[in-house]
Parts: structure tokens; C-alpha cells; sequence
């Protein structure tokens, strides 16, 4: 079984995959669009990428301002959770990504990947840290329980 981390932006989606393990989370891919409204083919990436690495739950990013309100992009995220549940018959879960991008520009930054490239990798490193964020959360209640 494995998980797949989303960080769903307006333009692009960062996707991440867990190993069989549910220990680590790897970046796999940033999904572009064109058009904001058009999730028709990012819909159907995805589900290409449920199916290769058999992925059996989503976690994905829930974009809340930083004083917890939510504003837009988070009910834009809702509909495309809907969207996911729907097209996939999968579970999908929130995770607050609060933080996320700018933990992820961090990384690259001490990483010494340039400025100037990091908008490249961004998204999907930030999916990288909503998968591991809740892999170690289920890790640790797991821990608690047994």
C-alpha cells in the first residue's frame, strides 16, 4: 500500500508518494495546467499515477491562511477533493499545509539549488512535506496505540 501527497496550487499539482513501508515520502512530479478551471487531464495524471504505484489514500494540502480563516484557494481545494473522491474512489484527506511552500523554498535553499530554480521543484516538494507530515503523524498514533 502506499499514500500520495497532493499540493494542489492554481496553475500546478505537487505530487508526492510514500514507500510500501509509510515511512518516507518521495516527490514523484509537478502536474502543470494551462487553465485553472481545466482538471480534466490533471485529473486523468493522477489517476495514472494511483494505478502505477498502487496507491490506495490521498493527503492533500489545505491551503488556510496563515490566521487559520479559510479563503479561495480553500474552497477551490474542497471542490477538487470532491472531484478526487469521485473520480478515483479513493479516500482523501486534509492536511494544513500551512508552512509547507516555505519549508520547502528552505530546503532548496540549503539544498543550494538557486533561486532561479527553485520555482521549478517547489510544489512538489512541498507535497513531499504534507505526505511526511502525515505519515509521521499515523506513525507516532500508531506508536501511541501499540
Amino acid at each position: 500500500m502506499r499514500i500520495m501527497g497532493l499540493d494542489f496550487g492554481s496553475k500546478t499539482v505537487g505530487v508526492a508518494i510514500s514507500d510500501e513501508l509509510l515511512m518516507t515520502a518521495q516527490g514523484i512530479e509537478i502536474i502543470r495546467r494551462k487553465q485553472e478551471n481545466k482538471l480534466r487531464q490533471t485529473l486523468a495524471g493522477i489517476e495514472a499515477l494511483i494505478e502505477e504505484y498502487g496507491v490506495e489514500e490521498i493527503v492533500l494540502g489545505l491551503p488556510k491562511n496563515m490566521d487559520g480563516s479559510e479563503g479561495e484557494r480553500v474552497e477551490k481545494t474542497k471542490e477538487f477533493k470532491d472531484m478526487l473522491e469521485r473520480r478515483t474512489g479513493l479516500p482523501v484527506t486534509f492536511w494544513d499545509e500551512r508552512l509547507t511552500t516555505v519549508a520547502a523554498d528552505k530546503a532548496m535553499m540549503e539544498g543550494g539549488i538557486r533561486r532561479e530554480n527553485r520555482k521549478e521543484h517547489v510544489d512538489r516538494i512541498a507535497a513531499v512535506f504534507i505526505l511526511q507530515g502525515y505519515l509521521d503523524l499515523k506513525k507516532n498514533r500508531e506508536n501511541e496505540i501499540g
